[in-house]
Order: C-alpha cells, then structure tokens, then sequence
C-alpha cells in the first residue's frame, strides 16, 4: 500500500538529515511540515535546509511562499494533502518531515477552518504583545483554554495571539478547533509516524552547538535586513525575536544568544510533549545512531 512516512521530533535533533537519507534510500520526495521554512524570506534563523541538501532530494513546502503573504495550519493542510497525493501516483513512499505539531495535524487529520480576526483585534493583541502584555494574555489563555495552555510554547507569541484571536472571535477555545477533526481522514494511502528522541544532554548540545553555527552563518545581519517588517507576526518568534531586543538595545549579544538558546531548548521540549499525543508513533533514538536502518525495517 502507498504510504506518508512522517519524520518529527524536536528541534536540532536530525530531523532533515534523516528524511534526505530515507528519500535517498527509497528514490522518492519531501513534504516539509515546518510553519517557518514555508518562508522565502527566513533563512538561517529557521535552519533551512542548506543548497546542497535541497539538491540532494526535491523538497515541497520549503521557501514557497512570502512573509507578507498569511498561512495558516489550515491551507497548509489542504495544500500539503494535495501534493502528497499527486506524488504518490509516481512513488510508494513521501517523506514528510518538522517539527510543526499544528502542521502535522493539519496534513494527517485535518482541522477545521478557524475564524479569522478582524483587523482591528489582530493589531490589538499585536501592541497588546508589543507593550509586554504577553503574561497578562497568557493568563487569560489558562483560564479560557486550559488544555491549549497546557501544550502551547509560551514563548511563541505567534501561537499565543493566535489562539487568542480565535477564542475571542468566535467564543470558543481554541482547543476545540483543533481537535474538531481528530479522526484521520479517509485518506487512499497509510501513515506511519515516527518521532525522534534523545538524552536531554545531548539534545542541549546539540541546540546549543546549532546556535553558534546559525550566527557563524550571519543570523545577526538576516536580521537587521528584516528589520523593517519586524512587526509581523512570522518574525516574532525564537531566534528573531532577540536579536530584535538586542538591536533596540535592551539586551547585550551575548544575553541575545543566551535567550535564543534557552527558548530553543523550552521549544524543543514543548514539541515532544505534543508528540506524546500520538499513540500511533514509532520513536527512535537520535542518540543510538543507524536510524535509517531501524526506520527503513518498520516501513518496508
């Protein structure tokens, strides 16, 4: 049977390397499933794939699309589906791979089509973050969604607003919208998920040992050349976020580069927390070594 292989797992972890090893092996192609590589513009601070990576396997959902334009979990789920499907007519295997919780539901489950804010309510609670009244919507998100609260990066601003602009706007928690379509969909083909873990030492490491490679690459000057659309909402997140605070001189680089890494690692925490969701999930250990062997045994 014709099957989407989905590889996650928390950030830094060796998430793509996998995925291009298994699409090798198998001759077929990617489905990313991140919610900031989608992004043209983002680059180094979204550790996109390198040139030599994207050349090595073709890859879908990887630098499509414009900062200015909006995407949500929702379209990416439609639009994701339709290429997974079109693929395998030519292959019996796609790799999809991130770290993108939402997104993964959104591609496996689907979920349903949320309310859109107005304008108006989006720059609102947009300022109201500005101002540093993220706390203060946070609370609010404990009383009025507690289950979301519970899972959400609390240092994600971009999810937190979100949510915010759902429950507001259609006096529900966000929650339910999310799991709205829990059940799989009657798809022509099967899904495996396998997720990665590791010792949290070596995963620390690891994130650690990928921020000084991101600013090694130049994530200060990528940065600076987005400085004038830092009030997107896209940009507001972990490793743009404080070198924006830096920049405007509230911090030193080096307490930058300490937040970056702290709030990576709070990140990379909240995700596996999301994938223990999954009771259908096959985790392997990123820290043993031959994954491509042990996952290329449970697929075949």
């Amino acid at each position: 049977m014709k099957q989407l292989v989905i590889i996650a797992g928390p950030t830094a972890i060796g998430k793509t390397a996998l995925a291009i090893e298994m699409a090798r092996r198998l001759g077929t192609e990617i489905v990313s499933c991140d919610s900031r590589q989608v992004y043209r513009e983002l680059n180094i601070g979204v550790a996109r794939p390198s040139t030599e990576e994207l050349a090595a396997v073709r890859h879908h959902f990887i630098a499509c699309r414009s900062i200015l334009e909006p995407y949500n979990a929702w379209q990416y789920g439609e639009d994701a589906r339709e290429v997974v499907t079109t693929l395998l007519a030519h292959h019996d295997t796609v790799i999809a791979v991130g770290g993108s919780g939402l997104y993964i539901d959104a591609l496996c489950h689907g979920i349903s089509h949320m309310p859109d804010p107005t304008p108006e309510l989006r720059q609102a609670l947009s300022q109201q973050i500005a101002d540093g009244g993220l706390p203060e919507l946070l609370q609010r998100l404990e009383l009025e969604d507690p289950e979301y609260y519970a899972v959400v990066d609390r240092n994600n601003p971009i999810r937190i607003q979100r949510a915010m602009e759902v429950i507001i706007t259609s006096g529900k928690p966000y929650s339910q919208y999310l799991k709205a379509d829990s059940e799989p969909l009657a798809l022509p083909y099967r899904i495996v998920k396998v997720a990665l873990r590791a010792e949290r030492p070596w995963l620390r490491d690891r994130i650690d040992r990928r921020v000084d490679i991101m600013v090694q690459q130049g994530l200060l000057e990528e940065v600076k050349s987005l400085s004038p659309h830092r009030g997107l909402n896209t940009l507001n997140t972990v490793g743009y976020k404080e070198l924006f605070a830096y920049l405007d001189g509230q911090c030193t680089f080096g307490q930058a580069l300490t937040d970056i890494r702290n709030h990576t690692w709070q990140y990379a925490k909240k995700q596996l927390t999301w994938l223990r969701r999954y009771t259908d999930i096959l985790w392997l250990d990123a820290d043993s070594g031959n994954m491509a062997d042990a996952l290329e045994k449970n697929i075949m």
